[in-house]
């Protein structure tokens, strides 16, 4: 199996069902199946809606019979197996079109039955164990004539259940809880039994993979990587051209459910750069796009609108706009002229630019035959903070750094222009829409630059810090002084218990005459932010020569300084990359589907103190605590023992990344006002996750984690605790910003073994609140949905949180096209 390593630090699991690495770590796309959400009944959900689909709906009367579809996709898949580590996006769409899937997903993100597959799906026994009885469509059938059964079922769960390692399998999770499956009363029946309590069974079995494919390790492993000896969809695979770079699926014959519309598909492999020029081409009926390319396409459509060809667009705004009379009359002259030499070039200039405007005007007038369809993408841009070393080891920094940001502000920068909802999100764990959704933020606060100021002077970062001689060589955050004095402090509280560090034991109770205002929920989570915890974990910090890889070795403060951004340094230097399609395929290889959980109100057990930010105890420096707030201290670096408090920003340098430049470059500035510098580091595509995210050669990075019905199952390897490796490393599961607690885990394992769905739920909602309040990963906003059309194609685009039901997609029938009718 092909991890996402670590060359110094270790992110594989550290148990079976932790190898589901949720490694769809967001760069350009997100592809959901079937994980996105169990439905339930949240006031809060209901008051955060979901962005609208647009995918232009049409009932089956009116989709005409036949056709081919061309879908751009990011590359050819690289296996047909999504339990692979290299799968990708491709590898799912083709699963879904061609193979069983006993859940689909609604457009509020809930698994529902497919009865394509299941008449029916439940919990029959709990005790001594779960049972869940699956009663399959007596007509599902793979393409060979053989009905779908209990055979099928196991032998998946044997190859994804870890018991044999044969298997290269990148996730398994759920499936290591299967203590035994059966054949029920008939052939149609499946008894799947479990060894403990799984809440999220739904997200088993899908997609389904034939007996021929799960049976042996050999077709596991390699047999399935470039065919599929059976399917069972309403499309079957027919080719893969990977000289042409293009797979066909084609209408199954075989198929019982409601014919597919469409004679084939073809999923054509375009890079995002080249998507613009393949649609003015007109070689592409459905594609995925960039928001400039989504700019073109609207100028299209207001130019034909506006009566405008392409001719004369080319002449208002394309490559003719520049040329005035009095320039056309001065280059004919020239072009003309005595001089043969100039008239030669001339002319050539001229000759260019006309097949430049008549290029252009091709373009457009090709351009106006599309329109682009939007909502939001099931994926949220998070900043990703690195709590294992360095400044961002402390907690507060790390708070600090979150209290700087505001986030509202940068979501409106991405999504008010695109004209879709740009409220940030709430929950690292569930998105607008889904039932479990709740915002959580409160616990650890909004952005207010004086209490980051403040947070930061409590860790010791203060301006004139940088030059100040240290209190002892080598000293850093959580220094031998610091320790002493906060033992001195910790040792005046009377009455208080020993609380965890970033919420790890919120639950314990806080010391005894703590202000009255504060909830008891509030009081759990101050008890975090306790001087003599801070003080035991800082002083840990420290750097290892015995193979554990510390991040904060070889971060900046120990390295020669970079220019400076911002207030201190020339901003117009700041060179932000966004994620590219490469390290997208990077993540999306494990498959875990790893979308992000969706909880709910977890974080307002915690109430808030009366601060105008709603912040809970735990977002805060000390009562008391002096920040520097006037405009000469704000201006100045903020150091501690004689070093500067600098930040390494790393970003992938690939093109298309214009939108994610500019987020980058408002944070920095964000950042800069509360005195913290920014290196921005520029690493390529291929090593940006491998190299720099995953090893954890980073203190801030952007990316995005796709959403998920099963949270529990799902979310639990983004956000477990690191735990030290017998052999020295680092076990981080997913959880690439190395930050989490005991209490956070435990809560997820709670959650997923309870068959109470609010019961679990409740329990995400607070171990999201947990999460924030470690303030190891600040969600941004979620991630626009922009999709390229033909006028004619019809129920496909933007599908939001919803799934693509491949049946039904085809172009509308003549008689009732009002737009551009589809070529042949």
């Amino acid at each position: 199996m092909s991890q996402i390593g670590a060359p110094r630090g270790r992110t594989c699991s550290r148990s079976p069902r932790s190898r589901t690495l949720r490694s769809v770590a967001t760069l350009t796309s997100a592809v959901l199946a079937v994980t996105v959400l169990a439905g339930c009944s949240s006031d809060e959900a209901d008051e955060a809606r979901a962005a609208a689909q647009d995918n232009a709906p049409a009932a089956r009367d009116k989709v005409a019979d036949g056709g081919t579809l061309r879908w751009a996709v990011d590359a050819l898949p690289t296996t047909l197996n999504t339990f692979q580590a290299d799968a990708d996006g491709t590898t799912s769409r083709i699963a879904g079109a061609v193979l069983p899937s006993l859940y689909t997903i609604d457009e509020r993100g809930r698994p529902q039955r497919n009865p394509d597959y299941l008449e029916s799906a439940q919990v029959a026994e709990t005790e001594p164990k779960q049972v869940v009885l699956y009663k399959l469509n007596q007509q599902a059938v793979w393409s060979d004539g053989r009905e779908i059964g209990a055979a099928d079922f196991v032998a998946q769960w044997r190859a994804l259940s870890g018991r044999d390692t044969a298997y290269w399998t990148a996730r398994n999770s759920g499936y290591e809880r299967i203590e035994k499956i059966e054949r029920g009363k008939n052939d149609l029946e499946v008894r799947v039994t479990f060894s403990k309590p799984y809440a999220d069974w739904q997200s088993l079995f899908t997609p389904l993979y034939p007996k021929q494919v799960m049976g042996s390790p050999d077709a596991f492993n390699d047999g399935a990587r470039t065919t599929l000896k059976a399917t069972a969809g309403p499309f079957l695979l027919k080719a893969i051209d990977r000289k042409n770079g293009d797979v066909t699926l084609a209408r199954n014959p075989r198929w019982w459910g409601q014919p597919a519309k469409l004679d084939s598909m073809v999923l054509t492999a375009v890079a995002r750069a080249d998507r613009a020029d393949a649609l003015a081409a007109g070689t592409l009926d459905l594609a995925e796009i960039d928001r400039s390319t989504a700019e073109r396409i609207s100028l299209a459509l207001r130019d034909a609108r506006a009566g405008r060809n392409g001719a004369q667009a080319a002449l208002a705004h394309g490559p003719g706009a520049s040329i005035t009379p009095s320039k056309a009359l001065k280059s004919w002259a020239l072009a003309h002229g005595s001089d043969e030499e100039k008239a030669e070039e001339v002319q050539a200039a001229r000759e260019k630019n006309q097949k430049a405007i008549a290029a252009y005007a091709t373009a457009q007038d090709t351009l106006a035959k599309y329109v682009v369809r939007k909502s939001l993408e099931p994926a949220y841009t998070q900043l990703s903070l690195n709590g294992e070393s360095g400044p961002l080891a402390d907690e507060r920094v790390r708070r600090a750094v979150a209290r700087a940001i505001n986030r509202r502000e940068l979501a409106e920068s991405v999504l008010k222009p695109l004209g879709l909802p740009a409220d940030p999100p709430g929950s690292h764990l569930a998105l607008a829409g889904q039932a479990a959704y709740a915002d959580s933020s409160d616990a650890l606060g909004s952005q207010d630059t004086a209490e980051a100021r403040a947070l930061l002077a409590d860790a010791g970062w203060v301006p004139g810090g940088a030059v100040r001689k240290p209190v002892e060589a080598g000293t850093k955050a959580g220094s031998e002084a610091e320790k002493k004095a906060a033992e001195k402090k910790a040792g005046e509280k009377a009455g208080e218990t020993t609380g965890e560090t970033t919420g790890e034991k919120a639950d314990e109770k806080e010391k005894a005459g703590e202000d009255g205002a504060k909830t008891e929920g509030a009081k759990k989570d101050a008890a975090k932010d306790s001087a003599a915890t801070d003080a035991k974990k800082q002083a840990e910090d420290t750097a290892s020569d015995e193979g554990l890889y510390i991040v904060g070795d070889d971060k900046p403060a120990g390295r020669p300084a970079a220019p400076a951004i911002g207030a201190a340094g020339p901003e117009s230097g700041t060179e932000i990359l966004a994620p590219a399609a490469a390290a997208a395929r990077q993540s999306a290889a494990l498959l875990a589907r790893a979308e992000a959980l969706d909880t709910g109100t977890g974080a307002h057990a915690a109430q808030t103190v009366a601060r105008t930010d709603k912040g809970v105890a735990g977002a805060y420096a000390p009562r008391g605590t002096a920040a520097p707030v006037t405009a000469p201290e704000a201006g100045k670096a903020l150091g501690k023992d004689g070093k500067a408090l600098s930040l390494r920003f790393v970003l992938p340098s690939g093109p298309g990344s214009e939108a994610l430049r500019a987020v980058g470059d408002r944070i920095v500035r964000m950042l800069d006002a509360v005195g913290i510098r920014t290196e921005v580091a520029k690493v390529s595509d291929d090593s940006f996750f491998k190299d720099h995210v995953a090893s954890g050669d980073y203190d801030l990075a952007l990316y995005s984690w796709p959403a998920t019905a099963f949270p529990a199952t799902d979310a639990r390897p983004i956000f477990a605790k690191p735990e030290p490796a017998s052999d020295g490393s680092l076990l981080v599961e997913q959880n690439y910003s190395r930050v989490g607690t005991d209490r956070i885990d435990q809560l997820f394992d709670q959650a997923a073994g309870t068959l109470d769905e609010e019961e679990a739920r409740e329990l995400v909602r607070q171990a999201d609140a947990r999460i924030w309040a470690a303030a190891g990963s600040i969600p941004l906003y979620q991630r626009p949905q922009l999709v390229a059309a033909r006028a004619d194609v019809v129920n496909a685009g933007a599908w939001g949180l919803a799934g693509p039901r491949y049946q039904d997609i085809g172009f509308k029938k003549k008689e009732t096209s009002k737009g551009a009718e589809r070529t042949p």
